[in-house]
């Protein structure tokens, strides 16, 4: 209770009904609570008062980490820093404490935009990412809410080392310099290596280490502009014994593990910087669907150049074949054309770069567009008038087009009334001009421009325009019935308008009362019949559209527009569209469904119904909503009710469940010490919970508890039953028993009324050797993988063993040892100190335990509470040496208070030792084993326990307190008393 009242403050004044209760097993175990607590408070009342917590707490945030960091440091401000090794797992947990319990997320934020963690967050407890990149470093933050206070945030920065290969690039003072002033051939190598944290390099040549001042003619230096990151070997003047191999080690001296990386390079008289020739033309234009092939070749460069191809705009095509420097485009097409580059690299100098332009012969895109006479108003083609056409086509390469006339089929020359001109090509690229000046009837027919591309193999593109008295500039009008046009959301509408005209020119379609895009998302849809189809019409689209002529296929003139209305119907938006409401029987329940949008907005009409049952029916005037309600609920008004808003594009639905079901439970994850009873291979659990709204529905009258292994399909389930009415924030304990160590169960609790069944929830537990294990109950059997926080003492000689009869090594020394677990049980662990070869007489191993925190003192009590402090020991052999515990208190790390000793043989058999221990603070035991002088001195202990009060006679049976595993839900609302005791995590 007083555990509790410190983890969860807060109360509520005395009279009102208790908020904690106790799902007791037995009668007897109740009337022994009881007596203990009302012992200690004084009366039952102030027991009552003391127990009624406020639960609901805000969150807590704690981050832990996996282990797998090769370091996790505190900086200032309480940063913390966790460093891990490139392609490792980082595992962080976050641990969090509040309840309702709350939501976790974790997010990182460091780097550029592009390096958010994958774009989005994780909502699990643990954070796992594995072979980590360097990319994948920064801050990581868990944010926990529970809807109560502030949500609670923690952060902590991951740190990822990593070094790469290092590089050592070569450059030479003489023909890189841009004045010819250097008459000393000076070399300089250059040594990165890309890295975290920063490398260090170190020189070699040969065998020989190259250090600042060892040799008059090297020099050492990091230029200020590289940040010390790269290191510069300056060989000055060139001497013979400098022809040698150079080594550049980078090391960033091992952490993590990291091993250093070395690169040599061989300098030579012989060395120099790459130079290459392409044997290809440049430009090369060739026609699609050719093989192109590109050769690159050395012409110098030691060590031999590598040779790689580059693309200007985007990767090589996939289709490329590369054999060394020669390069092969197979069915070569438009979108492979670009500039292509040769570079060669030897770390020698700058690299060496060639390129050339690849162009592949195109023709698309043939238009044509006729010009009235410019000198009249007039837009038609008269007779004595001018008239001008104009054809237009995309070519590649723009130089290589020509363009041929011909009218009625035979070739046109330019002459003085028909003049053919070429347009600026900057001004209008690949355009040709008719001009007929003075028309005549003769001129009437049918005019053809032929574009070509001089190299051939491509197609020609052919545009014919007719020239008569028919031949007129466009109109665009809409039909009557067309505009303004009515249709539904998600139909399938047209939008037309009629051109007339000769040639009908393309009709261009845009947005005529917003700036926004077409249905297409393109800002003009062109038409080639003066239709916009659009399928799957939303009320988005509603508007008005522009539709108009463009000059080209037609005439050069100002452009005719005409505008198309489109309204776009749609059934009424509504809220709710689902809404769940818990209430119990003979309550009363009202239900709203409000309209949001709509239309037609008018003539909107709406009906109840239960079911396929029709409740009530109505109109709307001026108000936008609508209301039912049930005035006493009962048994066969609960189910499913639907509104309907209806107009003349469809209806919407507002759907209400109203149930009787119960809320979940909200497990309670914040219990102190949940782990009781543990013995060596069972467990008991104390399962806590608190109701969700226990007042929205009826009575609970019982939980449903089931509970199966994880991992198995079957559930256990039993009924428990509750008395009297459940407060809200009211705890709910019940212990589960007889759990077998070292499983995890799923337990699933379901409340249950006269309605039926509520809302389940499920939460696993696991077994765990307690965090802040309970002193009266603590109890090490060493039967879990982490020897219940025990650890070994990095000051000793040799360790601590755990180990089975079972599994022990088939080579073990006879006649030392025991032949089973203090139990008899030969599955059974215990510690125990291995004393074969190459041990030496007098060595020690020393087992350390958890900290163990103390009992607040009272402060008007004249001693310190007392602990009984027992456990097994094993000392069988001929040579058995001794086993000593000693009391390390907190703050007195270099003080150990010895406590119980033995040396030489016991006989083969478990003994036990009890010791009574008073404590002023917090503190750890210390298990010591001396090795004897021989090999038959294996000393061993079991079932560890640390009970609150002095250890009794031996004549005194021990009075254990039992646990059963299930029983009836009690009106004593009490919990178990528990003792003022943590296990605080070691910490390197």
């Amino acid at each position: 209770a007083t555990e509790l009242g410190r983890a969860v403050p807060g109360g509520r004044q005395g009279g009102d009904e208790p908020c904690v209760r106790l799902l007791a097993p037995s009668s007897a175990e109740r009337a022994e609570v009881a007596a203990v607590l009302v012992g200690r408070a004084g009366t039952a009342g102030a027991v009552l008062t003391a127990l009624c917590l406020l639960l609901a707490a805000p969150p807590t945030v704690r981050i832990v980490h996996s282990g797998l960091a090769c370091n996790i440091e505190e900086e200032r401000y309480s940063e913390r820093v966790y460093t891990i090794r490139e392609g490792e797992t980082l595992e962080l947990t976050c641990l969090v404490t509040g309840h309702p319990r709350p939501q976790i997320r974790w997010t990182k934020t460091a780097g550029s935009a592009s390096d958010r963690f994958q774009d989005s967050s994780v909502f699990n407890e643990t954070l796992r990412i594995a072979n980590i990149q360097r990319h994948q470093g920064g801050r990581y933050y868990c944010k926990a809410e529970n809807g109560l206070g502030s949500p609670a945030i923690k952060s902590i920065r991951v740190d990822v080392y990593y070094l790469d290969d290092p590089i050592v690039t070569v450059h030479q003072s003489i023909g890189e310099a841009k004045e010819q002033f250097y008459y000393e051939r000076t070399v300089f190598l250059r040594c990165v290596a890309n890295s975290n944290p920063p490398v260090r390099y170190s020189w070699r040549r040969g065998q020989e280490v190259l250090l600042q001042g060892s040799d008059k003619g090297v020099e050492i230096y990091e230029p200020f502009f590289t940040q010390g990151e790269t290191k510069i070997l300056k060989l000055k003047n060139l001497r013979p014994q400098d022809y040698a191999n150079y080594s550049c080690i980078a090391s960033v001296r091992n952490v993590c593990s990291i091993p250093d990386k070395m690169v040599s390079f061989r300098l030579s008289n012989k060395t120099a910087s790459p130079s290459i020739k392409l044997l290809v033309d440049d430009p090369i234009v060739v026609n699609p669907g050719e093989a192109i092939t590109l050769v690159c070749v050395t012409t110098g460069g030691e060590p031999a150049p590598s040779l790689t191809w580059v693309r200007s705009a985007g990767g090589l095509p996939e289709k490329t074949v590369l054999n060394g420097g020669t390069l092969t485009i197979p069915a070569i097409a438009s979108e492979d054309a670009g500039t292509y580059s040769c570079v060669a690299n030897n770390n020698v100098g700058n690299p060496a770069k060639k390129s050339t332009n690849i162009v592949v012969r195109a023709l698309k895109k043939g238009r044509f567009w006729i010009t009235p006479d410019p000198y009249h108003k007039d837009d038609n083609i008269q007779i004595g008038r001018e008239v001008k056409i104009s054809c237009q086509v995309e070519a590649v390469p723009s130089e290589e087009l020509t363009f041929s006339w011909f009218k009625n089929g035979r070739p046109l020359r330019s002459s003085e009334r028909m003049v053919i001109t070429q347009t600026d090509p900057d001004v209008s690229p690949g355009t040709t001009n008719l001009d007929i000046i003075d028309l005549k009837f003769t001129d009437f027919g049918t005019y053809t421009c032929v574009a070509s591309l001089k190299g051939g193999g491509i197609s020609d593109i052919s545009i014919d325009v007719n020239i008569s008295s028919s031949t007129v500039p466009p109109n665009l009008t809409v039909p009557q019935e067309k505009s303004p046009l009515v249709t539904r959301e998600g139909d399938t509408i047209e939008l037309q308008c009629q051109v007339t005209g000769k040639p009908k020119p393309i009709i261009l379609w845009s947005r005529a009362d917003k700036e926004v895009a077409m249905p297409d998302g393109a800002m003009q849809t062109e038409s080639y019949d003066g239709i916009l189809r659009i399928v799957n019409v939303s009320r988005e689209m509603t508007g008005t559209y522009r539709c108009q002529t463009s000059q080209y296929n037609g005439f050069n003139v100002k452009p005719r527009e005409a505008l198309v209305q489109l309204i776009v119907q749609y059934p009424p938006a509504v809220e709710p569209t689902f809404l769940e409401i818990r209430q119990g029987q003979g309550r009363s329940v009202t239900m709203s469904c409000r309209v949001l949008r709509a239309y037609p907005t008018r003539v909107l009409t709406y009906e109840w119904r239960l079911g396929s049952k029709l409740l009530r029916t109505g109109q709307f005037d001026l108000q936008d909503s609508t209301e039912y309600t049930v005035s006493s609920l009962s048994r066969d008004s609960y189910g499913i009710y639907n509104c309907n808003i209806i107009n003349e594009a469809g209806a919407g639905r507002c759907s209400f469940l109203v149930t009787g079901k119960a809320y979940a439970p909200e497990f309670y994850y914040d219990t102190y010490n949940p782990l009781w009873q543990n013995r060596p291979r069972v467990y008991s659990y104390s399962l806590q919970w608190t109701q969700m709204n226990p007042d929205a529905v009826d009575r609970i009258l019982a939980y449903r508890l089931g509970i199966r292994q994880a991992g198995q399909q079957r559930w256990w389930e039993q009924e428990i039953t509750v008395n009297g009415n459940i407060q809200k924030g009211e705890l709910i304990t019940y212990n589960l028993t007889e759990l077998i160590k070292p499983e995890a169960y799923e337990v699933r609790l379901t409340p249950i009324t006269r309605f039926g069944e509520g809302d389940s929830t499920i939460r696993v537990i696991k077994y765990s050797a307690p965090v802040n294990p309970h002193l009266r109950e603590f109890h090490c059997g060493f039967e879990d993988g982490n020897i219940c926080l025990f650890t070994q003492d990095d000051t000793d000689n040799f360790d601590w063993t755990k180990q089975s009869t079972a599994t022990r090594d088939t080579k073990y020394t006879p006649n030392t040892g025991p032949n089973a677990d203090r139990t008899g049980s030969k599955e059974g662990f215990y510690m125990y100190i291995e004393t074969s070869r190459p041990r030496l007489e007098g060595e020690k191993a020393r087992l350390v335990s958890p900290v163990f925190s103390v009992a607040p003192k009272n402060p008007y009590g004249a001693t310190n509470t007392a602990y009984c402090f027992s456990f097994y020991y094993h000392m069988y052999g001929q040579h058995i040496g001794s086993l000593n515990v000693y009391l390390r208190l907190k703050g007195q790390t270099a003080i150990e208070n010895p406590l119980w000793s033995s040396s030489g043989n016991k006989g083969q058999h478990w003994n036990q030792a009890r010791v009574n221990i008073s404590p002023p603070t917090s503190f750890q035991l210390i298990f010591e084993g001396i090795r004897g002088p021989g090999i038959e001195g294996d000393i061993a202990i079991d079932d560890v326990s640390i009970v609150e009060g002095e250890c009794m006679k031996s004549d005194q049976p021990a009075n254990n307190l039992r646990s059963g595993a299930v029983g009836t839900l009690a009106h004593i609302r009490l919990i178990p008393v528990t003792i003022l005791m943590s296990v605080l995590s070691h910490q390197r």
